[in-house]
């Protein structure tokens, strides 16, 4: 199975590579990257204004491969187009973007591919077990107040892509917050004391809280997911790269999410 990471030289992408690396997965000495850099730790990098001309060699050097994208929020769009446009399979852990015209490509192309804005499978199935509940249970926080604080890694540029999904159940559950209802926090003094961050895990990290209070404050409830570290969404993005090559080759291609992964 042949793998090309995009977004070298970012951290992200550098361990998803040892971890499909780990896996016996063949990664590929090509990334898709920006428009300054040229070469990584025996990467070659593919720029948008020479990858359209380069992908056909690669393609036929490594025929088959699924990309993996840890690119940058602005660039979610336009990778999701050039994978389609060369027919190359991809998993998307890049969140950010427009999102609704990327699933929109995706399904209009039945283009194969993983999407989902969070690749660590045990806060996936607290994310369906919370739309579950929002499925069934609507209404059942109707009056109470929702207020959330995400922390992450000052890098990261847009809003957790984790948080906005989880806030979409409360509100369907009949929470109601004041705009703005997610708060994000990138400076470091707020992090170690606010969020209670450990320092050496500044640079890599994902604290979410999501409180919910009663209009009179005499109840509160409090949900809580804090990772150190990056290797979580690493190894459920494996995950996601065997279970969508196993769909291909049973052709069953198309759009699927984490949570298809985690039944797969």
């Amino acid at each position: 199975m042949k793998v090309m990471v995009c977004g070298m030289p970012g951290k992200m992408a550098h361990i998803v590579a040892e971890a499909c690396a780990k896996r016996k997965l063949d990664v590929i000495p090509y990334s898709l990257t920006g428009e300054d850099l040229t070469e990584f730790n025996g990467f070659a990098l593919l720029k948008p204004s020479d990858r359209d001309s380069r992908i056909t060699g690669i393609l036929k050097e490594y025929p088959g491969l699924i990309a993996v994208d840890y690119t940058h929020p602005s660039a979610v769009n336009g990778n999701a187009e050039f994978y389609v446009r060369h027919k190359i399979p991809f998993v998307m852990g890049t969140t950010g973007g427009d999102r609704e015209a990327l699933i929109s490509l995706v399904k209009n192309a039945r283009h194969p591919c993983v999407i989902a804005p969070n690749m660590a499978k045990q806060i996936v199935a607290l994310q369906a077990m919370l739309e579950w509940t929002a499925k069934n249970f609507p209404g059942v926080f109707n009056g109470y107040n929702l207020h959330v604080v995400e922390s992450h890694q000052k890098t990261k540029a847009d809003t957790s892509g984790t948080a906005k999904a989880l806030v979409k159940s409360f509100l369907e559950m009949g929470a109601a917050g004041k705009e703005p209802v997610i708060e994000m926090i990138r400076d470091e003094e707020s992090q170690t004391g606010k969020m209670a961050v450990p320092k050496e895990h500044l640079g890599g990290h994902a604290f979410h809280t999501y409180s919910l209070d009663s209009a009179d404050n005499s109840v509160h409830f409090e949900f809580r997911h804090n990772v150190c570290g990056r290797e979580i969404y690493a190894e459920g993005t494996a995950d996601a790269v065997e279970f969508l090559a196993r769909k291909i080759e049973a052709g069953q291609g198309g759009f699927f999410d984490m949570i298809a992964v985690l039944k797969g």
